[in-house]
């Protein structure tokens, strides 16, 4: 029997159970879906010469994030793209507001809008810097990660302490009040803010958008060469090089439990399939409590809370295979590799508020991804490979656009939505509907049915608000992969520090796990060594 089993082969359940092996484990992975990856693939179903990502395209996180480095990717095949440059955040009245690798391009294009606010951003920057590496090592460890907080809050004292503490707890339409005199810095920090599920005005949605702006202006916002897909194949290379096993149209129905402590999982097929040290689960925290656990297996506090947890908002995303370059007015947002598209800060919060009102937005706030300009390989030269996601209410009160949508997203009503995203499109690009070849919608119903994780088209795992963060994520009092059954880790977006691919609560997962089974005098590795020699193994050479 393997030593660890793990439901899910997204990048979380993929990054565990690397881990795991990398210490000796023999591990045993379970995916539902007929292939790996969760939300990191691609495919060709939209145009056969064009590639498209499915789900997610551009990974900042992953290139900053110690557990992916760490794994030495690019020794499996994993190369990293950028386009020329990172966002950019055109205006119907062709202004454009750019984030580029290179400080002094993105500082010039701030200065357009108002003189001195490059120097302004490149401030925001100094503090970046000063506080990179700390805020990185908070992230990426479980939580209270105590060492990394103590060093940030040392470097917090020096850069200004609580006035700096302040300012990234302030929502995002403040930071940028305070920080800039014109709208180009406004809008490249409250853009960033909504790829998550935070509006302009909520608490904390500022040092959201400021984190992922500056990890846009170090790191780029880059994206594997030849799809999304080749940084799940390399986690998949990796682990079956160190013995790894993964499975796939394997849906896992129960975890086994057994004197309260997970032992086990059994397939929908009825197979049971033993983890003789731990089970992780890379599943939504609502699957993973309300779904796969018995009731009787976890406090009734916990299943009191979990009726609280929220979902962040739903997704629609429409993929192109389009004819030429998307007809950009603003000149700077051919060169981009995502472009923010709302016609200033206003209408980002009009858009928050229309979803906050359970209202499908009459002018969709669309994140739009150039893959071709990224990766030039994704399709035919002088042809671009483009896709764009909104948000949209989880559950549908009304249509601020006055066509009837529900919610329902049948034929019809994914139809209208699409449109209602290129009409969008139009606005900042004229001509952009011409040059459609082909397209792929997937609505809400097709992310969950395609990832279960997914539900309802909520990428993130749950809500990125400060009232499901920290020491609140999942639920009060959890913010660790530790779960009520011994034995059982949660290794999944649900878990500390939430959405993006950085294969971080994997990671803590698989550490916790570790821990749980350190050996005393020896290493993992060591004590698998012992372990082959006693069973007869042919021990390695050394040197």
């Amino acid at each position: 029997m393997p030593d660890a089993v793990v439901i899910g082969a997204g990048p979380n359940g993929l990054v565990a159970a690397n881990l795991l092996a990398d210490a000796g484990w023999s591990v045993e992975v379970l995916e539902e879906q007929p292939e790996p990856g969760g939300a990191v693939r691609h495919d060709r179903s939209v145009d056969p010469e064009f590639v498209s990502d499915l789900f997610s395209s551009f990974y900042p996180l992953a290139v900053a994030s110690p557990v992916l480095s760490g794994m030495r990717l690019h020794e499996h095949g994993l190369r990293w793209n950028h386009a020329p440059s990172v966002v950019a955040h055109p205006l119907t009245d062709g202004g454009c507001a750019l984030l580029d690798r290179r400080l002094d391009v993105t500082a010039r294009s701030l200065d357009a809008f108002h003189a001195g606010d490059g120097a302004a951003w490149r401030r925001l920057h100094e503090v970046w810097e000063q506080l990179r590496p700390d805020i990185l090592g908070a992230l990426f460890t479980p939580f209270p990660p105590v060492r990394a907080t103590a060093r940030l809050a040392a470097r917090l004292r020096a850069a200004g302490g609580l006035r700096l503490a302040r300012t990234l707890a302030l929502p995002v339409r403040r930071l940028g009040e305070e920080e800039f005199g014109g709208e180009g810095g406004r809008l490249l920090l409250a853009g960033n803010a909504l790829h998550a599920d935070l509006a302009p005005e909520a608490a904390g949605s500022g040092g959201f958008g400021w984190l992922m702006a500056m990890l846009g202006q170090s790191y780029g916002f880059p994206v594997p060469a030849g799809g999304s897909g080749a940084l799940t194949e390399a986690l998949v290379r990796r682990l079956r090089a160190h013995g790894g096993v993964l499975r796939c149209g394997q849906r896992v129905g129960r975890i086994m439990v057994r004197d309260g402590r997970a032992v086990g999982v059994r397939t929908t097929d009825g197979e049971q399939v033993a983890g003789d040290r731990a089970v992780l689960a890379d599943v939504s925290v609502p699957a993973l409590y309300g779904v796969l656990l018995e009731p009787e297996h976890l406090p009734s506090q916990l299943l009191s809370d979990l009726e609280r947890f929220q979902w962040d908002f739903a997704t629609f995303k429409v993929d192109w295979a389009l004819n030429g370059p998307v007809p950009w007015q603003a000149e700077a947002a051919r060169r981009a590799g995502t472009v923010h598209l709302a016609d200033g800060l206003h209408e980002l919060t009009r858009f928050a508020a229309q979803l906050a009102m359970g209202q499908v937005p009459d002018r969709p706030f669309a994140l739009f991804g150039q893959m071709t300009t990224s990766d030039p390989g994704r399709s035919p030269a002088g042809t671009e490979s483009a896709w764009a996601y909104t948000h949209v209410p989880q559950l549908v009160e009304g249509d601020a656009g006055d066509e009837g949508l529900t919610g329902a997203w049948d034929a019809s009503e994914q139809e209208l939505m699409a449109d209602r995203v290129e009409h969008q499109v139009e606005r900042f690009a004229p001509g952009f509907r011409s040059l459609i070849r082909a397209r792929r919608i997937l609505a809400p119903p097709t992310l969950q049915s395609l990832d279960a994780n997914l539900h309802g088209g909520a990428i993130n795992g749950g809500t990125t608000a400060l009232h499901q963060q920290l020491l609140f994520r999942p639920l009060p009092g959890s913010g660790r992969p530790e779960t009520p059954v011994r034995g059982l880790f949660l290794a999944s977006a649900g878990a500390h520090p939430g959405g993006g691919v950085h294969g971080a609560p994997g990671a803590n997962a698989a550490r916790a796990a570790l821990r749980r089974h350190r050996p005393p005098g020896g290493t993992f590795v060591q004590r698998a060594l012992a372990r082959r020699d006693r069973t007869g193994a042919k021990k390695p050479s050394a040197g």
